[in-house]
């Protein structure tokens, strides 16, 4: 193992440059020369066409900022195994033949991880340092810490104009159909209710929830000031299980659809039941805010902060995981160990699981959620009975994990 190539696969996400730059310094320091492959798996499949590659030098190591999120190779989302190129792998061999390249780094999440998974099944060697900001996979993924940050840092920041006007608001964020990010940002940033894809939102709940929590905060205030804020996750489903697509824009790469419209779809619920509700103009009256035709129900407003979630800068914990990961990746290459997924480094040891294990998709912990049901938040449904059970622990908890 003398040459290795590194490709960042996938959505972008902080702790990234991470991954190169540790992965980059190991291979330096056991006397291994590492490449960038740009642009994911699309610049795998055409490395057979490139005039040359960027040797990670530690003069052009030097350019890498591991605090900035993105990723220095760039990314793009391609299944390999849908190109319509029967000679595909043998492209990608002959690639890295013309390059030398005896493995690959690859971080990325589940998608990119099943392409790893089919790349090692046709020889080629390859590890995996495992991203996604939706915190997916049984493994830490190297970037979720960062996104939570942004997110709690933008609802935080949402509370000042929504106290101002008196509004009721919806931020929507990443998550598919795993709500990680949903959870753990609103529970930082105090959000009143966090709707995720694994508990059906019953919206007579959410109401009722919102209605009375909204009301009691502007009759507590000196300057009839009050809020509610909702953080929903893109993959909401309502009572009946049903997901909100975009039927126009088919599916990606990875055939799956476009999820669009949950912070949309939770205004439109809710202020339904503001208007159908007989008591709403009373409370209006009562709190001296009620003015007929142009302020008679509570505004709610809708923000998809979107991509702004995912760029910036990486947290502090991100660029260690990173640093970590893509070093061990190395470590794991040298060692002549391929199809596996980095899960950490833990007591000098490197630990990692089997790729096709690793990236099988996880969900929030509903027995956490219903110890945050009892502290106050709504998670859009009837509060639940608390089952804790007791246990004493044998190592200490790894968070996120």
């Amino acid at each position: 193992m003398k040459r290795i190539g590194i490709l960042t696969s996938g959505g972008d996400c902080g702790g990234l440059n991470g991954v190169i730059k540790g992965a980059a310094q190991m291979a330096l320091k056991s006397g291994m020369t590492s490449f960038v492959i740009p642009n994911g798996y699309a610049g795998l499949y055409n490395l057979i066409d490139f005039d040359a590659l960027v040797e990670l030098t530690p003069d052009r190591l030097d350019t890498i900022d591991c605090n900035l999120a993105g990723s220095e190779a760039g990314h793009s989302r391609v299944k390999v195994k849908k190109i319509e190129d029967p000679q595909k792998y043998d492209r990608i061999k002959r690639g890295m033949q013309k390059f030398k390249l005896d493995g690959l780094v690859i971080s990325g999440g589940d998608d990119s991880g099943s392409v790893m998974v089919d790349l090692a099944g046709q020889g080629i060697k390859c590890v995996h340092a495992p991203k996604t900001m939706d915190l997916d996979l049984q493994t830490y993924s190297v970037g979720f810490d960062s996104t939570v940050n942004r997110i709690a840092t933008f609802l935080e920041d949402l509370k000042t104009t929504a106290r101002t006007h008196n509004r009721v608001m919806v931020m929507e964020v990443f998550g598919r159909y795993a709500g990680h990010t949903a959870f753990r940002a609103g529970i930082a940033a105090d959000a009143d209710a966090i709707l995720i894809p694994e508990i059906p939102t019953d919206f007579d709940v959410l109401y009722a929830h919102c209605k009375e929590r909204y009301f009691h905060r502007i009759a507590a205030s000196d300057v009839k000031a009050g809020t509610y804020l909702i953080l929903v996750a893109e993959g909401l489903k309502d009572a009946s299980g049903k997901e909100l697509v975009d039927e126009s824009s088919g599916v990606d790469a990875f055939g799956h659809k476009r999820l669009a419209g949950a912070g949309k779809y939770v205004c439109e619920q809710l202020t339904k039941r503001f208007k159908n509700d007989p008591e709403i103009p009373k409370l209006m009256q009562r709190e001296k805010m009620y003015v007929k035709d142009l302020n008679e129900i509570p505004e709610i407003r809708a923000v998809t902060p979107g991509h702004l979630v995912r760029c910036g800068h990486s947290s502090v914990y991100d660029v260690n995981f990173g640093k970590e990961a893509g070093a061990a990746a190395v470590i794991l290459l040298k060692n002549n160990l391929s199809g596996v997924t980095v899960s950490g480094i833990t007591n000098g040891k490197v630990q990692y699981l089997e790729t096709a294990k690793a990236i099988k998709q996880r969900h929030v912990d509903l027995a956490v959620i219903g110890l945050h049901e009892q502290l106050g938040t709504c998670f859009g449904r009837p509060l639940q009975k608390l089952n804790l059970e007791f246990e004493q622990a044998s190592e200490p908890i790894k968070r996120f994990l």
